[in-house]
């Protein structure tokens, strides 16, 4: 080709440059920032901390594997579930491809730059700040054995009807807890009401379960906020709370799973109080759940069954599926008054080290008489590598080599109302 020729095609058209490579501080940071490193940061969850090239680069290859098979972030909704999540940490394609993209072409730093992480480094609150601070005193764990369900109750001295936007625990001990539940008890409530304040006491399940004929459900108490493997801290809901009577207590649930390293736990609970009365009123119940399991031995797919109808409106707010070790999986679904069902949630691979509360983004509409239904898959097989005992019969108990199937919903309603309808058609 003549000279003159090639000139004028170059002057006639725009010269293509090949796409620019992928680097850490342009494009791979930012998809860990929004991602990953709540977890992946120092005194977090994660094993390993995730905020600086230093702290990601020796893990690329293992960053890769994980984000192709789709394990890490743990996200574990399929998109069945038939709403959006507004905590949905699940990567999409192009942020899958930027990674694996980086990586491949070995993993470039680019302009050093400061970045930071999502959560000051001289504060263990992500919330920041709470209005009030409950500390669990020193629980003592031993080195082995099976630990039973261990119990304080703290009276929080409110004197007037309080308002709660938001919770969070900031746990000491991550690698021991199983589980901590904060109950709202209000006064008057039978609620383990033989045992004494401020001090820890092991009650029995009979103990537990005591309550007077004919009493209110939330009366009795209310779950204010549940920790476990897989929490993130975050508000119930803009114009929503939960609300803490006067002269209520506190109590703990906790459950800790010895390591084989003797330890004394010092969780606590930060509480956020909201600077007015709400509109609305968020509300955690645990009654979609079956007491009745009996898992056969050796059956790799016993499906349990569990439903409640709602007696008065209200609106959906998150779903918590909880299992333990030989659980499968969860649908949660609503039949609507009209006949008309759709899937809530949708879990096919259930992970018990991996508890996910699934927060709707706009909460969902259900009018009164809508049967919410919960099926929780079991795997009792010896094809589950996790299974204590595939040769038992399984029932409902407290430990991981029972079982347990339970949805937590948080419903909302209005402020004013009074909870205790949603119940009425029972």
């Amino acid at each position: 080709m003549h000279s003159r020729y090639l000139t004028a095609l170059l002057l006639a058209f725009p010269a293509f440059s090949a796409p620019s490579e992928k680097t850490f501080t342009r494009d791979v940071w930012p998809i860990l920032q929004a991602r990953c490193v709540t977890c992946h940061q120092p005194d977090a969850v994660a094993p390993m901390a995730f905020t600086s090239y230093k702290e990601v680069r020796p893990w690329s290859r293992a960053i890769r594997e994980a984000v192709v098979s789709r394990a890490m972030p743990p996200w574990h909704a399929t998109k069945a579930s038939a709403h959006v999540f507004r905590n949905d940490r699940s990567l999409s394609q192009a942020e899958i491809d930027t990674l694996t993209g980086w990586i491949d072409a070995g993993s470039p730093e680019g302009p050093a730059v400061e970045i930071g992480t999502s959560v000051p480094s001289d504060s263990k609150w992500h919330l920041g700040k709470p209005d009030l601070v409950i500390q669990v005193p020193g629980v003592h764990v031993p080195k082995t054995g099976v630990q039973p369900y261990t119990f304080l109750i703290v009276p929080v001295h409110i004197e007037h009807d309080t308002w709660v936007r938001a919770a969070e625990f900031c746990i000491d001990q991550r690698s021991l807890v199983h589980h901590i539940n904060a109950f709202v008890r209000e006064p008057g409530s039978s609620y383990l009401t033989d045992f004494p304040r401020n001090e820890i006491f092991v009650p029995t399940v009979a103990e537990r379960g005591k309550k007077r004929a004919g009493e209110a459900v939330f009366a009795r108490r209310q779950l204010l906020l549940g920790y476990e493997p897989g929490y993130e801290p975050m508000p119930w809901l803009q114009g929503g709370a939960k609300l803490i009577k006067a002269g209520s207590d506190i109590v703990f649930e906790m459950h800790f799973n010895p390591n084989g390293k003797e330890a004394v736990d010092h969780s606590e609970l930060g509480l956020y109080f909201a600077a007015e009365a709400p509109a609305q009123r968020v509300l955690a119940i645990d009654t979609l759940r079956d007491l009745d399991l009996q898992i056969p031995p050796q059956d790799p797919n016993y499906l349990s069954k569990a439903s409640m109808t709602l007696g008065r409106p209200a609106r959906l707010l998150s779903v918590q599926p909880h299992m333990h070790v030989r659980g499968r999986s969860m649908e949660v679904r609503a039949i609507y008054p009209d006949g008309h069902t759709e899937m809530l949630l949708s879990v096919p691979k259930y992970d018990f080290n991996w508890q996910t509360t699934y927060v709707l983004k706009e909460p969902l509409n259900l009018p009164a008489g809508t049967v919410l239904e919960s099926v929780a898959g079991f795997n009792n097989s010896p094809n589950n590598a996790f299974n204590p005992d595939p040769a038992a019969t399984v029932h409902w108990g407290d430990q991981t080599t029972e079982e347990m199937h339970i949805a937590f919903l948080e419903l909302v309603i209005e402020a004013a109302a009074n909870p205790e309808v949603l119940f009425a058609s029972k």
